[in-house]
C-alpha cells in the first residue's frame, strides 16, 4: 500500500516524538510504578502502594521523646534533640531544650539514650521449622502460624521493627502481615514475598521442604509458568518476588518483566553464571555471598543491582554443621567465611549497594539480637564505619525495600517506627543489644525492653433478660 505524504509526515512525526516519550514512561524498575501516583492519594503502608481511604492511623495523641541522642539514618551525626510523634508518623525533630509540644503529650525522657530508626531485617524466614521437628508439625498451617508469631516477638524485642519475609509456609505471612498492620500483634511490620519460586531440583527444592501448596516453595518449568507464579504471589499479596536458581535465561526474564510490570522488585538467590544471567535480566538484588565473578560485580554497580549478603548466617552454619553446607545442589562450590566475607568486600569496593539482612533459619533466631549485630560488624569488617553500618540497617534497607519514602531515617512526616538504646550503638555496635523502647507505627511495643500488650477494651454487651 502507498504511503500519502501526510500519513508519511505523521509517522515521523510519532517517531520522532511519540515513541521516545512512550520509551520514557516505559517501566523498568518496580520504582517506576510511582510515578503515576497522585501526591494526594494516600496509599498502603507497603511496597504495592495500593489505594485507601484517608483518615487518621495510628493511636491517638502524642509521643515525646525527650533530649535523647538522636541519630537519624541520614547519615548525620548523632544529636541531642527531641522527636515528636503525632499518631503514627514522626511530626518535628526539635531542639533538646523546646518543650513546644502538646500540653497531653505522652512525654518520655529518653536522656542518656540515643534515639534512632528501627531496624530492618531483608531476609527472615519467618514459618521455617525448629529442630527436632514432628511429622505432625511438618506443613500444618497452625504449627508454622505460631513459629512466626514467636519469631516476631524475638525480632520486635531486639529493635527490628519491619522485616522481608523472603520464603515462608502458605499465606501465613501475608495474613501475619494484616494482624501487625492493625495492631492485633505484637511485631515488625511484615513485607512478604509469600513462597520463593524456582525449578524442580532448584534451591530449597532439593531438601526436606514443603513445595508447591502449603510449602515455601513453588516449582515450576518454562516461561510463561514462571511468569503465572509471580502474578499468583501478587494476587495473594506479595510485596516482593523471590527467585532462586535454577533458572533458564527465558524464565528469570519472564519473572522479572512481570514483577516490575505489577511494581515489585525481585530478589534472587542465586550463585555464580546464574547471578549473571539474573543481572542481565534485570533482577533487583541478588541474596548471599555466593560466588560471582569481578565481571559480574561490576556489572552488578554499573545496573544499581543491590546485594544483601547474609554472610553471619554461613558462620553459625559453618559451626554447626561442622564447617560444610551439605546436601544442596545449589551450593556445589567452595564456601566459607573467608571467601564469603571476599565476596561482600568485592562488592563493597565496586559501588554495590549493601543491604542488612540475618537468614536465621531453624531455631536461630533464639539468638538475637547477636545475629544481627554481628552482620553489622562484618559491614565494618568491610570498610563501614559502625555509623555507616546502622545507616546501611535503616535508611539503606528501606529503599531496598522500596519504602524510603515511609521508612529509614527520622523525618517529618516518615511513618513512626523508632527505636531507643541505652548506649552509643553509631559508635558501639555492641549497645544496640540495649533495647529500652520501640515505636512500631506510632505504637509503644516495647518498653523497659518487654513487649507491650495493652489491655483489651470490652465492647458493649446486651443486658441479661429479666435482670436489672
Amino acid at each position: 500500500m502507498r504511503i500519502r505524504p501526510c500519513s508519511r509526515w505523521s509517522f515521523a512525526l510519532f517517531a520522532l516524538v511519540v515513541a521516545p516519550m512512550h520509551l520514557a514512561m516505559a517501566q523498568e524498575r518496580a520504582q517506576d510504578r510511582r510515578r503515576s501516583l497522585s501526591p494526594t492519594q494516600e496509599v498502603s503502608d507497603d511496597p504495592r502502594r495500593v489505594p485507601v481511604p484517608p483518615g487518621p492511623k495510628g493511636p491517638d495523641g502524642t509521643i515525646v521523646l525527650r533530649g535523647g541522642r538522636v541519630f537519624d539514618g541520614s547519615g548525620s551525626a548523632a544529636r541531642l534533640a527531641s522527636v515528636v510523634i503525632s499518631r503514627n508518623k514522626i511530626a518535628r525533630i526539635m531542639d533538646a531544650s523546646s518543650t513546644d509540644w502538646p500540653r497531653d503529650a505522652r512525654v518520655i525522657d529518653v536522656s542518656g539514650k540515643t534515639v534512632l530508626p528501627g531496624l530492618i531485617d531483608l531476609h527472615t524466614h519467618l514459618t521455617y521449622v525448629d529442630p527436632p521437628l514432628s511429622t505432625i508439625e511438618d506443613g500444618n498451617d497452625a504449627d508454622a502460624t505460631l513459629r512466626a508469631t514467636q519469631r516476631l516477638r524475638y525480632f520486635i524485642e531486639s529493635g527490628i521493627t519491619s522485616v522481608r519475609d523472603v520464603a515462608s509456609a502458605g499465606s501465613i505471612t501475608y495474613r501475619l502481615k494484616e494482624w501487625v498492620r492493625r495492631n492485633d500483634l505484637p511485631g515488625p511490620r511484615v513485607f512478604a514475598a509469600g513462597q520463593l519460586i524456582t525449578a524442580p531440583g532448584g534451591h530449597g527444592s532439593e531438601g526436606g521442604l514443603q513445595v508447591n501448596d502449603v510449602g515455601s516453595i513453588v516449582t515450576v518449568t518454562g516461561a510463561d509458568a514462571w511468569r503465572g507464579a509471580v502474578r499468583d504471589m501478587f494476587r495473594r499479596g506479595a510485596d516482593v518476588i523471590k527467585i532462586a536458581s535454577h533458572f533458564a535465561r527465558d524464565e528469570v526474564r519472564a519473572a522479572v518483566d512481570e514483577a516490575h510490570a505489577l511494581g515489585l522488585k525481585v530478589t534472587c538467590d542465586c550463585e555464580n553464571f546464574y547471578i549473571q544471567w539474573a543481572v542481565e535480566a534485570g533482577v533487583d538484588m541478588i541474596e548471599h555471598p555466593l560466588p560471582r565473578t569481578d565481571e559480574t560485580i561490576q556489572l552488578m554497580a554499573d545496573r544499581k543491582v543491590e546485594a544483601v549478603p547474609t554472610v553471619y548466617i554461613y558462620t553459625i552454619l559453618f559451626d554447626k554443621s561442622g564447617g560444610g553446607y551439605f546436601g544442596s545442589t545449589s551450593r556445589r562450590f567452595n564456601f566459607n567465611d573467608s571467601l564469603n566475607l571476599d565476596v561482600m568486600r568485592r562488592m563493597h569496593r565496586a559501588g554495590v549497594k549493601l543491604g542488612v539482612g540475618t537468614d536465621l533459619v531453624v531455631d536461630w533466631y533464639r539468638q538475637l539480637p547477636a545475629p544481627y549485630i554481628n552482620e553489622l560488624k562484618y559491614f565494618t569488617a568491610v570498610g563501614y564505619s559502625p555509623a555507616e553500618a546502622l545507616v546501611a540497617a535503616t535508611k539503606t534497607n528501606a529503599e531496598l525495600l522500596d519504602m524510603d519514602d515511609k521508612l529509614g531515617t527520622l523525618t517529618p512526616g516518615k511513618l513512626a517506627d523508632v527505636l531507643v538504646v541505652d548506649g552509643r550503638p553509631d559508635e558501639r555496635l555492641d549497645d544496640l543489644a540495649k533495647v529500652d523502647l520501640v515505636i512500631r507505627d506510632g505504637w509503644v511495643v516495647v518498653q523497659d525492653g518487654r513487649i507491650v500488650v495493652p489491655r483489651h477494651v470490652p465492647v458493649a454487651a446486651p443486658k441479661p433478660f429479666g435482670v436489672r
